[in-house]
């Protein structure tokens, strides 16, 4: 019978991964549903953009050492940050892999353009466990030299709850089955600590990934094509998404045609002035 329960409710942490990866159903994500397993019932996340995360709450890293939430805000980079707790059976698990394999997609490099923090929210959880977390993201990122940008952070429960309460996260614990009910998704901070993006689910497109670290950083890192397509993709927090502005886009089409014309206009008009000087010399010669 308890394999039978663990089972129950693992289908339904299942079913609301896939509902997050769906974008979460945004008029009722973090409310409690009289159609929602009790399990589920209240668990949500609904960040709200620019608000402030508590930086000088206390954790501690993979290592052990004790260290604040600011310590990693510095330098103007952005912060990517998840939550998860360690001991999950399964979404918690998906989501590592996608953050890790969306952030190995791109040329940005942790440590150095940006940082990665997964924060996470059972107080149970070790500084091992945190430990054999990161070791197993940096084994499958394969870039062992951007291991000073990811960090793997514990903490007690009043810390838990002033950052999960700041980004608007909430999760139930069931005790009989030991195991959290919670949503998933990442967030994009920016340097003084204010949530600049967020994406739900627990797979994430490369390009919205990296739109959203070069929007967090307020153009700080990124490539001036990633500015041109800044431009031309604005950010929709009813879809998490970043979608092709039209009228942008045609403005640009619109300015480059006109460019483009003046610029042959002037090619074409100078060919004319040319030969007609080269002309005028043949009369004068003759």
């Amino acid at each position: 019978m308890r394999l039978t329960a663990k089972l129950g409710l693992a289908v339904a942490l299942l079913f609301a991964a896939s509902v997050s990866r769906a974008q979460m159903v945004p008029d009722n994500v973090g409310e409690a549903s009289s159609g929602m397993p009790r399990a589920l019932q209240g668990v949500g996340f609904r960040p709200e953009l620019n608000a402030q995360m508590p930086l000088d709450t206390s954790f501690k890293d993979e290592t052990g050492r004790a260290v604040k939430l600011g310590d990693y805000f510095h330098e103007q980079k952005p912060v990517v940050v998840a939550f998860v707790y360690y001991g999950c059976p399964m979404m918690c698990t998906q989501l590592e892999q996608g953050v890790v394999g969306a952030l190995k997609m791109l040329s940005f490099s942790p440590g150095r353009d940006y940082e990665v923090v997964f924060v996470s929210f059972d107080d149970r959880d070790t500084v091992e466990m945190a430990a054999e977390k990161k070791a197993s993201a940096m084994t499958k990122f394969r870039r062992p030299e951007t291991a000073t940008g990811w960090h793997f952070l514990t903490g007690s429960k009043e810390s838990i709850a002033a950052v999960t309460n700041a980004a608007n996260f909430h999760f139930n614990f069931d005790a009989k089955q030991n195991l959290f009910a919670h949503a998933s998704g990442l967030l994009m901070l920016t340097p003084d600590g204010r949530i600049s993006r967020y994406f739900y689910g627990v797979e994430f497109p490369g390009r919205d990934v990296r739109l959203g670290l070069v929007d967090a950083s307020a153009g700080k890192i990124g490539t001036p094509v990633d500015r041109v397509l800044l431009y031309c993709f604005e950010y929709d927090p009813t879809t998490t998404k970043y979608s092709a502005a039209i009228l942008k886009i045609v403005r640009i089409g619109g300015i480059m045609t006109l460019a483009t014309m003046i610029v042959v206009f002037m090619i074409f008009r100078r060919r004319d002035t040319t030969a007609a000087r080269a002309n005028l010399r043949h009369q004068g010669a003759h």
